[in-house]
């Protein structure tokens, strides 16, 4: 489903919010045109930027529903789509009457041709492939036509199912020579050169055969889990297209996705410890849960797609063009179960993966702190996973109470200058942003905060005592989201810090509420009507741009391998845009900072660091590897392809050795603990050395030490009493 983003951007400024709107009546007696009219009232009423719902709405609700329901071009003919193009600019009146005529009449036809599908697959795998013939299959299915008949309806099943198995031939193809030859998988690779050598091997065309059986079965199973959805979950999706169209963090949550989410912010869920995105070819990782399997294990990674799930001892299920939901559900399971994943990583390569599955805790997603050892000077390293705060209780944990307290505890420790590590950090409460910046500053504006057709609100920091007045550098990336994004603009309008990272953060800049629907109905006899995650505001720098889209662009840009891959806002459908209002009444902090000399020495260090280069010749050759969208279907090339990914894969192994030098050590109240958490002790371990094969901290404590050296005016700093 579209709405993968719940997923992928971890929780991101939500509220739950009880319903302020003015009273309407609804009374209707069919349960979907209620909620077609309880969610188009709502959006009209409270979006932050409400759409017009006119003939282009209706159009792009059109394209997007199709693609929605046949990402693939599987299942529609061309003329399916030319019957469907008289409600193209129709949509959006039927929005307005409460009619679903459109969606009752595509979901209709998918029935119809997806019943059809079960009987196309069948005859396409009975038949063997030939892998010698010169072919080849187009993946770039968003720009393809749709089939003008069933015979090239046909033609696209068996060329995506030829290229689908040929994935499960090789494997066992590489299974049967290394069985046969006594050796290593990776040994009998290099014997496999072509074709032709395998049948002097292996029986290759009992291995073909057992491949086409494995994707029937694969198939067998995907439809009868597709025949147990209700016409409800296929609704569900089309209201969710229309909300999409308003921006892509406003959400329709059908009563089960509500439980699902709730259980989510809760901190505990059993499963693999990954959260994911919907693409094309199957589901991206986009975060490892700290801690958690997948963490553990460490065969995944973010950009990883996962292609097929399989539980233990079972073929797996094919989830291309499979909701992320329903993905999702055959992923997650009980504690000690294992699922087989088949991965397409991030250089390329295909595998499969097991995965031990085990309650996932959000314990590593609190503030943790370490201290850095360069030469005879100490360091401090803050790292904050998200902006986390319970909404029931804010005095019962919060990331800036914590943050204060590890900021604290390294002062103590006698630290120089600290590392804010807010990579990958998605985002959290507004409260805890206003409050964890004024750790830094004396007090003033932080961020500025507008509701649609409302004057602007400035929140500021009116503490004057200051937890840290010396060096502070703030680690980011591309996936350093919302409340991130608010702290390293404020931190770098002020000038009280220098931001190292991707060229620009995720640009995010809106708030949700998640509103039930149940509020907003007097009497209801449907039973839960469920929830929309809305967005009602957006907010905006101290200097008055906003982080929407443009997000906070970093003093000093290290690359990394992802540079040149599609994350961000803009990656995301219809996303608001970037625009500026007032700025607010702030001084420039009378501090330490010579960004000049800085940057230029920072630049300098890096022109002349061969690992940088390289950094920057991979991430270039994954780019590559991600637009290359015609697959050869023939064995020789496919085998040819695949040693070319690995040899270049192997050529940038020495980036996961790299050692900075510097030592690690997590402060005395933590090492108290090890002897009673042996967890704990190996968690921290593996941090410790991750830490020290990150080449961007390392950059960021020779920053520090720039600071320390062109600190002029403050340099001797004074130690502020702790902020309760």
């Amino acid at each position: 489903m579209k709405k993968n983003f719940i997923l992928a951007l971890l929780v991101i400024l939500v509220a739950v919010a009880s319903c302020s709107f003015t009273n309407k009546s609804f009374e209707n007696d069919d349960k979907d045109k209620l909620l077609l009219d309880l969610i188009t009232y709502v959006l009209e009423r409270g979006h932050y930027e409400p759409k017009d719902l006119n003939d282009n709405f209706s159009s792009n609700v059109f394209d997007d529903f199709i693609d929605i329901l046949d990402p693939t071009k599987r299942y529609f003919l061309a003329s399916d789509v030319r019957e469907f193009e008289k409600y193209r600019f129709m949509i959006d009146d039927e929005i307005k009457n409460t009619d679903i005529t459109f969606f009752n009449i595509v979901y209709q036809r998918l029935m119809k041709r997806m019943g059809e599908a079960k009987e196309i697959y069948k005859e396409v795998l009975a038949q063997p492939f030939d892998y010698t013939l010169e072919e080849d299959i187009n993946i770039d299915y968003k720009n393809q036509e749709y089939a003008a008949n069933k015979k090239q309806l046909k033609e696209r099943w068996r060329k995506q199912l030829k290229y689908i198995t040929l994935g499960v031939f090789d494997n066992k193809v590489e299974n049967r020579l290394a069985e046969a030859s006594g050796t290593s998988e990776n040994d009998a690779l290099v014997e496999a050169v072509t074709f032709k050598d395998i049948s002097n091997k292996i029986d290759r065309n009992l291995t073909e055969k057992e491949a086409r059986e494995n994707q029937l079965e694969t198939l067998e199973e995907y439809f009868d889990f597709i025949d147990d959805l209700e016409r409800k979950d296929w609704f569900v999706q089309y209201i969710n297209t229309i909300v999409d169209e308003f921006d892509p963090h406003t959400f329709y949550f059908a009563p089960d996705d509500k439980e699902r989410f709730d259980i989510g912010m809760s901190g505990k869920f059993e499963g693999i410890g990954a959260r994911l995105q919907k693409k094309p070819e199957g589901a991206r990782i986009m975060e490892i849960i700290s801690g958690g399997p997948v963490w553990r294990d460490q065969s995944l990674e973010v950009g990883d797609e996962i292609l097929k799930v399989g539980q233990e001892g079972e073929e797996p299920i094919d989830i291309v063009g499979m909701r992320l939901d329903d993905a999702i559900k055959l992923i997650k399971g009980p504690k000690g179960t294992i699922v087989d994943l088949t991965v397409r990583k991030v250089d390329g390569t295909v595998e499969v993966v097991s995965i031990r599955r085990d309650v996932v805790l959000l314990e590593e997603a609190y503030a943790k702190s370490a201290t850095v050892e360069r030469e005879d000077h100490k360091y401090g390293l803050i790292n904050l996973p998200k902006f986390y705060v319970d909404f029931e209780d804010y005095t019962e944990r919060n990331a800036a109470t914590d943050v204060a307290k590890e900021v604290d505890r390294l002062k103590k420790a006698g630290v120089e200058g600290i590392v804010l590590d807010l990579r990958d950090n998605g985002g959290g409460s507004l409260k805890t942003v206003v409050e964890m910046a004024g750790l830094f500053i004396k007090d003033g504006p932080i961020v500025q905060v507008r509701s649609s057709g409302q004057r602007k609100e400035v929140h500021e920091d009116k503490d004057e005592r200051i937890q840290w007045d010396g060096p502070l550098v703030i680690l980011v990336n591309e996936l350093s989201a919302s409340a991130s994004e608010i702290l390293a603009a404020a931190m770098q309008d002020y000038k009280r810090a220098v931001v190292i990272g991707s060229k620009q953060t995720f640009g995010k800049g809106t708030v949700q509420n998640v509103i039930p629907l149940d509020n907003i109905v007097r009497s209801n006899e449907h039973g839960d009507l469920g929830a929309i995650k809305l967005t009602t505001q957006k907010f905006y720098r101290i200097n008055g741009g906003s982080t929407q889209l443009e997000g906070v662009k970093s003093d000093i840009v290290v690359p990394d391998r992802y540079s040149y891959l599609d994350f961000g806002e803009r990656g995301q459908e219809n996303p608001l845009g970037w625009d500026k209002i007032t700025p607010a009444d702030y001084k420039i902090w009378d501090g330490y900072i010579d960004f000049e000399t800085t940057v230029a020495n920072s630049k300098a260090r890096m022109a002349n660091n061969e690992y940088i280069k390289l950094i920057e010749e991979n991430a270039l050759w994954l780019k590559e590897q991600q637009d290359e969208t015609v697959i050869s279907l023939n064995y020789d090339d496919y085998k040819t392809r695949e040693e070319q990914a690995k040899k270049r894969s192997d050529h940038f192994k020495s980036l996961r050795e790299y050692d900075s030098k510097l030592t690690f050590e997590s402060l005395q109240y933590e090492t108290e603990l090890f002897t009673q958490d042996p967890v704990l002790r190996e968690k921290r371990d593996r941090w410790h050395k991750d830490l020290a094969r990150d080449l961007y901290v390392e950059e960021a404590i020779n920053v520090l030490r720039d600071l320390q050296l062109n600190n002029i005016k403050n340099s001797e700093r004074k130690l502020a009493s702790v902020k309760g």
